[in-house]
């Protein structure tokens, strides 16, 4: 299908900015989340599962060349704001006609038919790292985000007035925060980051109230804990990483709470923490109610390339072997595709979506890849794939029920990794690598098998940092590294439509319907964009649905 180029300089849809705004006062019940309206997107990844499949399906493959910009909105943080990269990698959530996102020590609410500001709030920052946010949490009538010197922010859904904040890590040890927190009945899940100190790794629950702390996971154990054996000593496990930075899903049938732990420090160096290093770039799945572990998988036993292992987890329930399985399916950093059976954690599948990896010798019986010490980093270096960025990193894929493939933005890439701390107890970065070769593309993956069902590869050079959207109108939504916004058939990989944007886009795609008419919303830079159809592009995919 020939692509078509949307414009974007110029709204070919009417926008009406003296429509009134409703902030209606009862806000989000948490019951709400466990089956979200059909047009609404009320948590970080639309629902629990982290699939990023909507069925909206009003914009489809029939009228999809119809897509047209309805508004845009740009972000203005002030002129004493700290800078931060990447722009808006929050996925905006939608609720009651409301969209509510965030960048490093701002939150806004932006009318979702119109795009006009409602309200803008802005945290005055202690310092921190401030190289990203991915969203805020709603709950009853309390919006909730973290900012880059570690505090959990509760601020009045309709006013965006500042109700209370806590600290939920010490910034004097160079802890910072960065994603969206999860509503999980009267829990708010909050993750940390940080490996600059050697610092320990945790995930929280909080009172939504109060902010106060509920319980506490620790990502690595205490001494005498199930899995201290996996570290030489006590003092290795008190700096072991293993940070929470990326928002987890959560099973409320099995009451299970997934979410995936960082990289063991110290980084590169692993002289210091022989062992498996547990509970670091694993999933670990947790009681939601008291933090207790369930089961845990270990994507990258003893980690010596910086990979996180934070990739969302994502739930979906299919056919194995032709009977039905509750399942939970993962593309790590590390560059392996992981299917696991999310009641216990143990292997269904694993196989390679970056094909040319080549820190692994093969896979053991758990399902596990295994190192090839020849590719630990070394003083005179070594090149390994894929580099510490990892074969993909924070931006969100999607499950797409209709056709059974998991979706990832890719970054299959090869870099020069060195060893630079050779003593007995290195601390913070014991090593760097050094960029050699990457490229960007999105991979369809086959969940039965873990076979490359397609792939698309993105003509030049630069690196995508969009996630990835489904929906039932058979279509796929996501960015390239040259400025587009593309719609791709999921089933083939053909791209069926695209627009240039000002920047490439920044975060994970989202959709919703308001009045009977569905909006997509995605991110570049510091920019919002919408898309829609207008009533003729409607009938269009009417008659394109009926002719099916």
């Amino acid at each position: 299908m020939k692509l078509r180029n949307a414009i974007l300089t110029i709204s070919l849809l009417p926008v009406s900015l003296a429509m009134p705004v409703s902030l209606p006062a009862q806000g989000l019940d948490p019951a709400a989340i466990l089956h979200p309206a059909p047009g609404s997107w009320p948590t970080y990844n639309g629902d629990y599962s982290g699939k990023r499949f909507s069925p909206l399906k009003q914009i489809n493959a029939g009228n999809v060349k119809d897509l047209n910009l309805a508004w845009s909105y740009q972000i203005h943080t002030g002129p004493s704001a700290l800078p931060f990269s990447a722009g808006i990698k929050a996925t905006p959530l939608e609720v009651d006609g409301i969209l509510y996102f965030s960048v490093p020590d701002h939150a806004w609410a932006v009318d979702a038919r119109t795009g006009r500001e409602i309200w803008h709030y802005s945290w005055q920052s202690k310092g921190g790292i401030h190289i990203g946010n991915r969203g805020v949490a709603v709950y009853h009538d309390a919006v909730y985000f973290e900012t880059p010197d570690d505090h959990l922010i509760c601020l009045d859904k309709n006013t965006g007035k500042l109700r209370w904040s806590v600290e939920i890590a010490d910034l004097t040890l160079e802890y910072f925060a960065t994603p969206a927190p999860l509503v999980v009945n009267n829990h708010i899940i909050v993750g940390v980051g940080g490996d600059s100190l050697d610092d320990p790794g945790y995930l929280e629950a909080r009172d939504p109230e109060t902010g106060a702390v509920q319980w506490r996971f620790n990502t690595e154990p205490r001494p005498g804990e199930p899995g201290a054996d996996t570290w030489p000593n006590a003092q290795a496990m008190e700096h072991g990483g293993g940070m929470t930075w990326l928002t987890g899903t959560y099973d409320p049938d099995l009451n299970l709470l997934f979410w995936g732990t960082g990289n063991p420090n110290p980084v590169h160096a692993p002289q210091s923490r022989k062992g498996d290093n547990l509970y670091t770039c694993s999933i670990v799945a947790l009681n939601p109610d008291n933090g207790k572990l369930v089961w845990y998988f270990q994507a990258s036993p003893h980690d010596t390339h910086d990979w996180d292992d934070v990739e969302e987890p994502v739930i979906f329930d299919a056919n194995v072997d032709g009977k039905p399985r509750k399942l939970i399916g993962q593309a790590a950093r590390n560059g392996f595709f992981f299917v696991l059976d999310r009641t216990n954690g143990k292997s269904v599948v694993t196989s390679k979506f970056d094909t040319d990896l080549n820190w692994s010798s093969g896979v053991n019986a758990k399902g596990q890849p295994i190192l090839n010490s020849e590719k630990e980093p070394k003083t005179d270096g070594v090149l390994v794939n894929p580099a510490s960025s990892g074969a993909t990193n924070w931006p969100p894929p999607s499950f797409d029920p209709q056709t059974g493939l998991f979706y990832v933005s890719a970054t299959p890439s090869y870099s020069v990794f060195y060893l630079t701390d050779t003593s007995a107890e290195p601390e913070g970065y014991g090593g760097r690598d050094s960029s050699v070769w990457g490229q960007s593309e999105l991979v369809a993956l086959d969940y039965q098998t873990g076979k490359i069902r397609w792939r698309h590869v993105y003509p030049g050079e630069g690196e995508s940092l969009a996630g990835v959207l489904t929906t039932a109108g058979g279509l796929l939504f996501t960015g390239d590294p040259s400025n587009n916004f593309i719609a791709f058939d999921p089933k083939t990989g053909h791209p069926v439509w695209h627009a240039g944007l000002t920047s490439s886009v920044s975060n994970g795609p989202m959709t919703y319907d308001l009045d009977g008419r569905q909006y997509l919303v995605v991110a570049a830079s510091d920019t919002l964009y919408a898309f829609t159809v207008s009533a003729g592009g409607q009938q269009r995919g009417q008659a394109a649905r009926a002719g099916q």
